[in-house]
């Protein structure tokens, strides 16, 4: 296929055109892309890896480029292959809106109504071929018998695609199979961010996953972080320093290394730092008169609280109980961390045994809800420890929750923003747990560490943060803030 065109523009220009008619202008970025994909195509390079930051307009100017390849050649037929359906078939849309569009592509718009559909589309062509212009597949789709001259992987790597060595190794295994949808000669660009140490990105081998070559080895690349080497934004105008250094705090040191500096992150190399975190030694008050719960002088917004259960086996994991609040300033506070007692209490069973001590001490913090984690044991304990919130008349809800991913992973997602940004205060009565020593010891993936505590924070300060209006069937008022209260006008002689 002859990759020449007469009389046809170049790919800047035609994003710049575009851009134009959307009254907006082109950022020196994307520029940088676009010389970047129209010098690889028309020197004949098949093999391209484009990796840029988060929200830079990547996937954007990728599909710019593939209505500029149907502009200049027609009859191509280009596969867009992405994590999911959805996300796949959000390019094409876009494709085919450019093309309904741009003041250089409406001609190739096809008469008949049925060519023009939202995962597929076929512009006006010379050639009468089996595949359309353009296809929309998620990555785990069947696309056994389709044929492409391009293929674009559009973030084909995302968390639920590579959380897991199953899961990596399956996404290696289709990206494998996509060489026999290629025609000889065509192109297959890969467009997105790290997301684990494996990625299908790196640069290097992963040896210990028995790789003797990187997945992509022999791509052409062009890497675009958000900061050069000087530290400069490679788009100042929308990331100014202020706007950096609010994303580096939000997204927490890891996510930012890998999603906006696209530096695969080791999670061996993870560790959490307890000098990050500040003591206080502070109770709770709670004020029913004016509907108030602080801690010290800090008025508490918000709170939530996580349960990991087990039972008694000597040396097994520990059922603990963590309590987390936030203030008005979004700041945590770990205020109650419970290792529970197992094993049988007197007659009564192990499991309402733990039901009633967790009732308890959500009770004593005012505690609105509660998540559960519900693998394993604890899949039939959220009925019991509903009954003994009943019993003590405990207006908290529960909340189950089942996990997937590694407890690794989620321990240090969990921790990561709030120890960067030192938002993590901790109750006296935490440091006489074995919290601490499980925080200093803790190494993801060393066997037979100890990190229950940690587990139970980590499932406290992942849930959302309950700041909706609940009743105590005690007749406690809510103190989030979320709902009314009962309120008193006084008659006054001022005018406000």
């Amino acid at each position: 296929m002859s990759r020449q065109a007469e009389q046809k523009i170049d790919f800047g220009t035609f994003l710049a055109l575009w851009n134009k008619a959307q009254e907006q202008s082109t950022p020196a970025l994307h520029f940088k892309m676009a010389d970047w994909l129209e010098t690889a195509w028309q020197q004949g390079r098949t093999r391209l890896l484009l990796q840029a930051f988060r929200s830079c307009g990547k996937s954007t100017v990728t599909g710019l480029f593939a209505a500029w390849l149907l502009y200049r050649q027609p009859d191509m037929r280009i596969l867009v292959l992405a994590a999911d359906m959805m996300l796949a078939r959000k390019m094409v849309r876009n494709v085919k809106r450019l093309i309904e569009r741009h003041p250089l592509t409406q001609h190739l718009r096809p008469d008949r109504i049925d060519q023009w559909g939202a995962d597929r589309f076929t512009v006006r062509r010379t050639k009468e071929l089996r595949d359309p212009s353009m296809l929309a597949r998620g990555i785990t789709a069947n696309i056994t018998g389709s044929r492409a001259d391009v293929i674009i992987c559009d973030d084909v790597e995302v968390p639920k695609t590579c959380d897991t060595a199953q899961k990596r190794a399956d996404l290696r295994e289709r990206l494998d199979e996509s060489a026999f949808v290629l025609t000889p000669g065509g192109t297959q660009l890969y467009i997105g961010t790290p997301h684990t140490w494996y990625t299908i990105y790196a640069d290097a081998p992963r040896c210990e996953i028995g790789e003797e070559r990187a997945f992509l080895d022999g791509y052409d690349r062009l890497s675009l972080p958000l900061l050069d080497e000087t530290g400069q934004s490679l788009w100042p105008d929308r990331y100014t320093p202020q706007r950096v250094d609010k994303i580096r705090r939000a997204a927490g040191p890891r996510k930012f290394s890998a999603q906006m500096m696209l530096q695969p992150v080791n999670i061996a190399e993870g560790r959490l730092d307890p000098a990050l975190m500040e003591r206080y030694d502070a109770e709770i008050n709670y004020i029913k008169e004016i509907n108030l719960l602080q801690i010290g002088d800090h008025k508490m917004v918000a709170a939530s609280a996580w349960w990991d259960p087990a039972f008694g086996a000597a040396g097994g994991d520990g059922s603990v109980l963590a309590v987390v609040y936030t203030d008005d300033s979004g700041c945590y506070w770990l205020h109650r961390l419970c290792y529970l007692k197992t094993g049988m209490q007197g007659e009564e069973d192990e499991a309402t045994a733990q039901c009633r001590q967790v009732a308890q001490i959500l009770k004593s913090g005012y505690v609105p809800v509660v998540g559960i984690e519900i693998n394993g044991i604890g899949r039939f304990l959220p009925a019991i420890l509903r009954r003994e919130l009943a019993r003590a008349h405990v207006g908290c809800a529960v909340r189950e929750i089942s996990h997937a991913r590694p407890k690794d992973e989620r321990i240090l997602e969990a921790f990561d923003v709030v120890l960067a940004a030192r938002m993590l205060r901790v109750h006296g009565g935490v440091y006489d747990t074995p919290f601490m020593r499980e925080m200093q010891e803790w190494r993801p993936g060393l066997a037979g560490g100890r990190d229950d505590g940690l587990d139970a924070v980590a499932g406290a300060l992942a849930q959302q943060p309950v700041r909706i209006r609940r009743h105590y069937h005690d007749s406690r008022q809510s103190w989030q803030g979320g709902g009314t209260i009962n309120a008193h006008r006084a008659k006054t002689e001022f005018e406000v």
